[in-house]
């Protein structure tokens, strides 16, 4: 069985087949090397366009996610009769069945190539659980329905990542998924936005409290852009619909460029093949470890409101103070992950943003100050600057085969979601209201990833400068495939 360095071998002598010697030679096909520029700017803006709506779905994936931490201020857990540790139980529980689905989501997606259908249908299933949450009466009913909310959700945040991974250059994919996790983090503003006028105005209406009104209106919410998401979103380069013969063939030769091996025939193995390589490949579980314990870190996203509240402000101007944070760590991802992009490093990337969280939590747990503590919640937020970097990084290191790919980046992801079923214990009540031994845990967790991720960073330097030894005594001119550290 191949190991990663022996895939990238392959794909390395795969370029020598595919020559990208003469520039002018391989853009004949597409009118020359200046009609090839203007059509691959006219292919990247039809594919953004459409891409567009992945942000869209994932606010509504986080938001139908997280929508329980608001439910919690206006009666929720009073109505379904909730004690000890009940409601986190119900937060954890979400992720065993996200844990679940994302590996199996991403081999399907990969084999029947139909994202466009894939990713809105567990949409529409997953906003039907939504809804049906606003109609539990007791904690078994709810705790069946986050269960299957996640079991459903875990399609979607792997399979758009695998989707990107299909389109956009390695030098091209940090911003773009940056672009992409925004949706989640612009969802903790906007969902706390969205639950503060929901909760305020629909408490009573119909005879229903206002907590199953967020459940009701958000889930249907969902399913309504899910049908939209059907029309809009594309599929993989060679099978997608709305392009031109001439677009799909700049399509796949971007990829075959970028990796120096085409996407599909040269590289691609079996689906089960792919995945025992993944699990053989020990930079897998470095990169899954980094991120569960970078996970554990942001478990504060989930109890913001209740962070929030230890302002000492009202449930609705807790909920409204939520919002500035978030707005501003979308805005620092995605300068940070164009400017990854663009130096074509990543741990520096990931570890500054942690670093500055990490003195958040400091700051934080030595004071209950009221603007030194709404300070530290800004800094705390954009730790997501780095984990957008993170997620960007994974599917740069494992670039083919495809099969490979797909279960790597859905395995880091769905091992990492261990850290959120800890997470939704690392703030109890009663450690409240300053969670000095909350921040103690985010703050130890935060180092040790840091710390891990430097170890791969240094790691695949040394990859790096082991294929330019090889390509020197190869006499090879042309720089072939690195990895990005």
């Amino acid at each position: 069985m191949p190991s990663s360095i022996d895939s990238e071998k392959h794909a390395h002598s795969a370029s020598e087949r595919i020559d990208f010697t003469h520039d002018a030679d391989r853009d004949a096909e597409f009118g020359g090397t200046e009609a090839r520029i203007k059509l691959e700017r006219k292919l990247l803006r039809k594919i953004d366009l459409r891409m567009s709506i992945l942000i869209l779905i994932y606010i509504l994936n986080y938001v139908d996610r997280n929508n329980a931490g608001a439910a919690r201020l206006r009666g929720f857990s009073a109505d379904l009769h909730l004690t000890g540790q009940q409601f986190p139980t119900l937060l954890s529980i979400l992720y065993v069945g996200y844990i679940l689905m994302q590996i199996p989501s991403n081999m399907l997606l990969n084999r029947w190539a139909k994202p466009s259908l894939q990713l809105p249908l567990c949409m529409i299933l997953w906003g039907m659980v939504s809804v049906l949450t606003g109609v539990t009466t007791n904690f078994v009913g709810a705790l069946l329905t986050r269960f299957f909310c996640g079991f459903l959700e875990a399609a979607f945040f792997p399979g758009a990542l695998f989707l990107l991974s299909k389109w956009y250059k390695r030098d091209e994919l940090g911003q773009r998924t940056a672009i992409l996790y925004c949706g989640n983090i612009i969802s903790n503003a906007f969902g706390s936005l969205l639950a503060s006028g929901i909760l305020n105005g629909m408490n009573g209406k119909l005879g229903h409290a206002a907590w199953r009104w967020l459940f009701y209106i958000e889930g249907a919410l969902t399913m309504f852009v899910a049908i939209c998401a059907i029309f809009i979103l594309p599929d993989f380069p060679a099978t997608t619909r709305g392009l031109t013969d001439q677009e799909r063939r700049l399509a796949m030769r971007r990829m075959e460029e970028d990796a120096g091996v085409g996407d599909e025939s040269e590289t691609e193995v079996g689906q089960i093949e792919g995945m025992w390589m993944a699990f053989k490949d020990w930079r897998v579980w470095a990169m899954a470890l980094g991120m569960t314990a970078l996970v554990i870190a942001l478990s504060f996203n989930a109890y913001f409101p209740t962070l929030s509240a230890t302002l000492g402000y009202s449930p609705t101007i807790t909920l409204l103070l939520c919002a500035p944070p978030f707005a501003w760590a979308a805005i620092e991802a995605y300068l940070v992950s164009r400017h990854s992009d663009k130096t074509g490093e990543r741990f520096w990337h990931i570890a500054i943003p942690f670093l500055v969280g990490i003195a958040g939590f400091v700051i934080a747990l030595s004071t209950m100050n009221t603007a030194a503590r709404y300070v530290s919640l800004f800094m705390m937020a954009q730790c997501y600057a780095g984990f957008v970097c993170l997620y960007a990084w994974v599917s740069n290191t494992f670039p083919r085969p495809p099969a490979k790919r797909a279960v790597a980046v859905a395995f880091v992801n769905a091992f990492s979601q261990l850290g959120n079923i800890a997470g939704s214990y690392v703030w109890p009540s009663a450690w409240g209201p300053t969670y000095r031994n909350s921040y103690a845990i985010t703050t130890s967790c935060a180092g040790f990833a840091i710390v891990l991720l430097y170890i791969m960073k240094l790691d695949l330097e040394r990859l790096n400068r082991k294929l330019d030894r090889e390509e020197e005594e190869q006499g090879v001119k042309r720089k072939g495939f690195r990895y990005i550290s």
